[in-house]
């Protein structure tokens, strides 16, 4: 069994993952709009340039993401998505290309638990935990 973080935009799906992909060191495997889908007469022709489906694999592990439709976009809340590291170099990077444009709700640091641990909300409005044991 493995869970994969499936994340809504609003409209910045794309954009966002082209980010991600560059810096986790991954790879889009797929990416396909509504207007590219067998449903694109199910959707309003304003979201035809909107995401579908999308998927980057990380080192063998994944993350999905799809634009919402319309009123359909919720504001992310009541998680984060949690990133792993062992290199306290590699846990700054991430982190301050994480937080670039967003809010930072934890400044990346030491703590009891972690070499650095630190809490942001990404300019796309993901929120994200950085912990580097």
């Amino acid at each position: 069994m493995k869970f994969n973080p499936y994340l809504n935009f609003d409209g910045t799906c794309a954009e966002a993952f082209d980010v991600y992909a560059e810096l986790f060191g991954g790879t889009i495997g797929f990416i396909q709009t509504f207007g590219e889908s067998p449903m694109k007469d199910d959707v309003p022709a304003e979201m035809h340039g909107a995401i579908m489906h999308a998927s980057i694999d990380i080192g063998g592990q994944y993350l999905y993401g799809s634009d919402a439709v319309g009123e359909m976009y919720k504001q992310p809340q009541g998680f984060a998505v949690s990133v792993g590291l062992s290199d306290v170099d590699e846990a700054e990077r991430i982190f301050a290309g994480l937080v670039k444009g967003g809010i930072e709700t934890m400044a990346l640091q030491q703590t009891f638990w972690a070499r650095r641990f630190g809490m942001c909300t990404d300019r796309f409005g993901i929120p994200w935990m950085v912990n580097c044991e």
